[in-house]
């Protein structure tokens, strides 16, 4: 056999095996076979060692053709494989554009977030404002500004959640337990506005305003989340009573929930930030829930403790303070038995509020 022979026999050899390969993996181990380190190519360059300078020329010459052959061969089974890869993998996730296109339903507001722009609009037809804050709050604010120092009994009442970060007094802060702070920074905010009326001698701008917002508490179960809704309520003056407490909360069920039909119960309790305390149960007169009273809010006089942490004098400024759940709300509204159901994501529910 020639060398021209010897080295079209290697090319067509490499071709063959290359083309059997039906793997990438395959096709490498065909390719080491001729240009890998033991390869048939690399052998006959090796054994150009023991031939004069001209056979090296023309041998070596020869072998250069075939190895570029051979690679080109090489080159071109890998993109067949590429071609064929990528060919399946269309297949497989190949779209039927005969299908009807989808339909993006309308979006809608979350059942909770309807019920806290229900109760923003109410209190604001009775002149109250909507005060916001931070979630992750101070001590401070959460607690001892509402009557509850360091130790006392009423902290217990709430499994709070504390975050990595100490606030000025050295104490943690927390994810907050409640939106009553957001009362005592709204006074605070509000505080030069009230003392430049007293100085012209004005009567004091009456503080009216509810705090909605998110709460954090350690508590999971059908009728509580660690994620809850809440809304307090703050109206002080120079003479504001619990008569005021009562036709306001009144009203505002009696407008929530679209009935006269209801009567409304004020049961004596303890709040550190109130004094006297009551919580407020309502009863409605017909339908599913007729005949059955439902606690729906907490409420009292504020505690002349949390009018002076605000700023002010408890003896000229006093008032009432409420805090109910507009999750329980939604729940009442809605005829729905379990709070996970408000935030489990899942849009069968969800659509039906839509």
């Amino acid at each position: 056999m020639t060398t021209t022979q010897e080295f079209e026999a290697i090319v067509a050899a490499a071709r063959t095996a290359f083309a059997s390969a039906s793997t990438p993996a395959d096709l490498e181990n065909a390719k080491a076979q001729y240009v890998g380190k033991s390869g048939r190519i690399t052998e006959l360059m090796k054994g150009l060692a023991t031939l004069s300078v001209e056979e090296k020329k023309s041998r070596g010459a020869a072998i250069n053709q075939a190895k570029q052959a051979i690679e080109a061969a090489l080159t071109e089974r890998r993109q067949a494989l590429a071609d064929a890869e990528l060919a399946a993998q269309l297949r497989a996730e190949a779209l039927d554009v005969s299908l009807p296109g989808r339909i993006r339903e309308p979006g809608g507001l979350h059942p909770v977030s309807l019920t806290l722009e229900r109760i923003e609009q109410i209190f604001a037809s009775m002149g109250f404002d909507v005060a916001d804050g931070p979630e992750i709050e101070s001590d401070w604010h959460s607690f001892t500004s509402l009557n509850n120092p360091p130790n006392h009994p009423a902290r217990s009442m709430q499994d709070t959640f504390y975050v990595d970060i100490d606030g000025d007094d050295g104490i943690p802060y927390n994810l907050r337990p409640h939106t009553s702070p957001m009362q005592v920074r709204y006074a605070h905010q509000h505080i030069k506005r009230y003392a430049d009326a007293v100085k012209r001698g004005e009567p004091m701008p009456e503080i009216r305003v509810i705090a909605p917002g998110r709460t954090y508490r350690v508590d999971s179960d059908a009728t509580h989340s660690p994620m809850f809704h809440q809304c307090e309520g703050l109206w002080l003056g120079e003479n504001v009573s619990f008569k005021d407490l009562k036709v306001v909360f009144t009203d505002f069920c009696r407008t929530f929930f679209e009935s006269d039909d209801l009567a409304l119960r004020f049961r004596p309790s303890f709040f550190p930030f109130t004094e006297p305390s009551a919580e407020i149960d309502i009863q409605f007169q017909s339908g599913p829930l007729a005949g059955r009273w439902l606690e729906v809010a907490g409420s009292g006089q504020v505690h002349p403790a949390v009018v002076r942490n605000m700023g002010l004098d408890p003896e000229k400024h006093i008032g009432f303070a409420f805090g109910m759940g507009p999750d329980r709300l939604t729940m009442l509204r809605y005829g729905v038995s379990d709070l996970r159901l408000f935030f489990d994501g899942d849009i069968r529910f969800l659509r039906q509020f839509r």
